[in-house]
């Protein structure tokens, strides 16, 4: 073991949530917003329906969802530096692949190859880490990491059209490829630890040497222990039918937008400030955080989202462009806000030791609300020819999820309760 730290020496676990906040920025950015800006240009070069590129990325989706649990199982036991370097390593591998592709079948495997490796280096496992180093502090920890990463979009859409401009989709995405490996791999090899043990710490900063007998660490739940609490499912169904409210309108937002008279130019900037306000979102959480339990924040949280899904369907079925503008701003607030409740709350209720797994079985139902929700909400428009019935639908979901929360409130406060004695 290393010597311990000097408490006046910046506590190594803030090193480690920066260095996440710019790798994740990039890993989202390359694997998952890039491929929006390559669709085009791919479907003119390969000859292929729309239907079949994206049938890839939803396979990547769907084996990030699957493969959920054995990564969060893996970094419970071993830690996530080796896995999130591995994972950067074979992404950047599979991504100089992509730039080379010319059949579907290759095109599937390595969409499939992507998305286990997204489980292993996007939000869950870096959210695995702060939880590992955090408690008092997690709150704005993970609100460091997000606030960047929330920025992913703005900054590699536009970088990979330029790119598209000058040099092609193959040669842009051999680029990004190659900028993936060189900015990811070292950073998770070199600064990622497993925990504040390995460098002589306790939990939040204590130094082990003077004070040996503080048990800041909270080990938490065993994850067999959980999934048999009754605030577990009821937290697990409230998270899946927020997501499903929220994943249906963000798919068809600009869609929806145009269905209402607003040019696409402006569509495209509308949702481009969603994003923006879940930075906002963020930045607003991480004090509000350590001021009120997480039984409240999340109520108040979800139930704001149900308000802007109230307001958005007032206003999009009565084109009231003002209420529209309004929920761009509350829901965009919520959804980042919305980002941090999760691995904050299960982390202040579990503890951190099985946090990967406990995490991860969560996961696993909202990857599948996520890529059930655009196809749901297209098979809405399809039925009725616009989005009337689609509006009402994520309202009474986002409703539901209030009141799911409002319901697992007694129980999140009793688990609250026993996590605290165990301290």
């Amino acid at each position: 073991m290393q010597n311990a730290q000097t408490p006046s020496k910046p506590y190594y676990g803030w090193y480690i949530s920066i260095t996440l906040a710019i790798t994740e920025t990039i890993s989202w950015g390359i694997l998952y917003y890039a491929f929006s800006v390559f669709l085009s240009p791919m479907e003119q070069e390969l000859g292929w329906s729309r239907a079949e590129l994206t049938t890839g990325f939803s396979l990547s989706l769907l084996m990030m969802g699957a493969m959920a649990f054995p990564v969060g199982a893996w970094i419970d036991r071993h830690g996530a530096r080796g896995l999130m370097t591995i994972g950067s390593i074979i992404a950047s591998i599979l991504v100089l692949a992509w730039s080379q592709v010319t059949d579907r079948t290759t095109f599937y495997a390595i969409w499939i190859g992507i998305g286990a490796c997204c489980a292993a280096v996007l939000y869950e496992p870096a959210f695995t880490v702060i939880a590992a180093w955090f408690r008092q502090r997690r709150g704005t920890a993970l609100a460091v990491i997000t606030f960047a990463a929330g920025l992913a979009s703005t900054i590699f859409l536009p970088l990979s059209d330029a790119l598209l401009t000058h040099f092609g989709w193959r040669t842009s995405v051999a680029i990004l490829g190659i900028f993936l490996a060189i900015m990811t791999i070292p950073l998770h090899a070199l600064i990622l630890r497993r925990r504040p043990a390995d460098i002589g710490l306790l939990l939040d900063g204590a130094d082990a040497s003077v004070s040996p007998n503080t048990s800041a660490h909270h080990e938490g739940f065993a994850l067999g222990t959980a999934l048999r609490g009754r605030a577990f499912w009821l937290l697990t169904l409230g998270f899946a039918l927020a997501s499903l409210s929220a994943a249906a309108i963000r798919v068809h937002f600009i869609p929806f937008l145009i269905a209402t008279g607003i040019p696409s130019s402006t569509a495209a900037v509308a949702t481009g400030t969603i994003g923006i306000m879940q930075v906002v979102g963020r930045v607003i959480f991480a004090p509000l955080d350590q001021r009120f339990p997480g039984n409240v924040m999340i109520i108040g949280i979800f139930g704001l989202q149900a308000i802007a899904m109230a307001i958005l369907c007032i206003g999009g079925i009565n084109g009231i462009i003002p209420l529209i503008g309004l929920f761009i701003f509350v829901f965009g607030a919520t959804q980042g806000a919305s980002t941090l409740i999760r691995p904050s709350l299960i982390a202040s209720l579990y503890g951190s030791k099985h946090y990967g797994r406990i995490s991860s079985v969560m996961t696993i139902f909202l990857t599948l609300t996520g890529t059930v929700a655009p196809l749901g909400a297209s098979l809405l428009y399809d039925r009725f020819g616009n989005y009337d019935a689609l509006l009402w639908v994520i309202l009474i979901l986002a409703i539901a999820s209030t009141v799911i929360f409002l319901i697992a409130n007694q129980a999140v406060h009793r688990l609250s309760v026993l996590s605290l004695e165990s301290l």
